[in-house]
């Protein structure tokens, strides 16, 4: 019998034998080769024409998870977990060989009893996308599910399950599109897919739930690994989280201001910030609009002023400057100098939004002279120590009310969700998880 994508074989070569999972060739590939996954993880590339004999050892057979009922137990608070996809939705696919978002928060359940030990659970699939294909209306969709469960007297809290890449950009969203949230929406997700032995998804998943269910909190926050080790997750204020790193468990951090808790798999929450509104009986709606003709653009030396006009010239209706340290750009000499596009732009009212790409600590408007002539001549908007991805979410937010200059500049440097801090925590850089026991 021929083999197919996905059966274990055992291939004989003229050098050595192999055995392993038949994977699809990928069609970058070139032909005269077969593709086997070994049992170390690793694929490999086999010459057809090396090749002796073939034998199917195991014809593929697709994974069933076995579903289990659990009771609803009434000393327990019951939490909604949402599936939008990512990694932690993932699971390798044995005919082609790469990773799809295929689970849903059921799965999460099935495969993790240990949350029925934390709270009931209400599970709905709203989505299956990687992060990095999601766009501002899917924002919009995940918060009218979110409010859905919010408003219901019954649920404690919500889980949203989502890919890691652009999390920050979505609990952003989410806390400006939420209005008057009255309970915790914890996004999670992991770096490591579910179906992986080293998997980070399941201590994510419990410990999101706890926070859910037992976080006095009415905010959006991101909940994932706090170290390399599972020994507790970081409860991060959506709008001042950022991934930073792509491939650790503990990549996700809070900038300039300190985590608002540790969770802990064994059910404790540790609170180290504050600063947060309380669980509140207020009905929560949403506030989904959003103008998505807006463009981040990167500050680097010798880079064409053109590429501001570019985006003029497409209609855009907002533009963040990603700038160095305090907010700088070139201005000095005249081929590499911004001044020209920033004063097309103030002419054509579209606001510029100035942030800095050092990520850590604040713009500032006065403090150099070529920063003046940016706030004060080209009346670019510095938004404090606004992360840039949350200026973008901010000003697409704050862009679908008002196109007023004025206006606009008055609600970007408005702080609602915590987006701008009134001082920079000194403790949060870099922050070490151990201040939590002196804070």
């Amino acid at each position: 019998m021929k083999p197919s994508p996905g059966d274990t074989i055992k291939i004989a070569t003229t050098e050595a034998t192999f055995e392993g999972i038949l994977l699809q060739r990928p069609a970058l590939f070139e032909p005269g080769f077969i593709v086997l996954k070994l049992d170390n993880g690793y694929n490999i590339g086999i010459e057809e024409k090396k090749i002796k004999k073939i034998e199917t050892i195991k014809q593929y057979e697709m994974p069933i998870i076995k579903r289990k009922e659990f009771k609803h137990n009434p000393k327990l608070p019951t939490v909604a977990i949402l599936s939008t996809g990512g990694t932690i939705s993932s699971r390798i696919d044995y005919k082609t060989g790469g990773v799809i978002a295929d689970y849903t928060a059921d799965d999460f359940i099935q495969m993790c009893p240990e949350l029925a030990e934390v709270a009931n659970m209400k599970a709905k699939k709203v989505m299956g996308i990687m992060s990095e294909d999601l766009l501002p209306e899917d924002w919009k969709k995940m918060a009218e599910f979110i409010a859905e469960e919010l408003n219901n007297k019954d649920i404690a809290g919500v889980v949203v399950t989502h890919g890691t890449d652009t999390m920050h950009y979505t609990a952003a969203a989410l806390h400006f599109f939420l209005k008057n949230i009255n309970k915790p929406v914890i996004i999670t997700g992991s770096q490591r897919s579910i179906d992986r032995g080293s998997t980070d998804a399941f201590m994510n998943l419990i410990c999101s739930v706890t926070a859910a269910a037992r976080f006095d909190g009415a905010v959006v926050a991101t909940c994932l690994h706090g170290s390399t080790n599972d020994d507790y997750c970081i409860l991060n204020r959506g709008g001042r989280v950022r991934k930073m790193h792509t491939a650790r468990r503990d990549a996700f951090q809070s900038i300039d201001e300190l985590p608002l808790a540790k969770v802990f798999p064994g059910g404790s929450i540790e609170v180290i910030n504050t600063a947060y509104k309380k669980r509140a009986d207020v009905k929560v709606e949403v506030e989904g609009a959003f103008e998505k003709k807006i463009a981040i653009i990167e500050v680097f030396p010798g880079m064409d002023p053109g590429v501001i006009n570019f985006y003029l010239d497409k209609g855009f209706k907002g533009i963040i400057l990603n700038a160095t340290a305090l907010g700088h750009v070139p201005t000095v000499f005249p081929e590499y100098s911004l001044m020209d596009a920033l004063q097309y732009a103030r002419e054509k009212k579209v606001p510029v939004i100035v942030s800095s790409q050092t990520i850590n600590g604040r713009v500032h408007p006065f403090v150099y002279t070529n920063l003046r002539k940016l706030s004060i001549e080209r009346d670019c908007i510095f938004v404090e120590d606004m992360l840039p991805e949350v200026a973008y979410v901010k000003l697409g937010w704050v862009l679908a009310k008002t196109q007023d200059t004025k206006k606009v500049k008055e609600l970007m440097l408005t702080n609602y969700i915590g987006e701008i801090t009134e001082r920079s925590d000194p403790r949060a850089y870099p922050f070490d998880h151990g201040i939590a026991k002196k804070h």
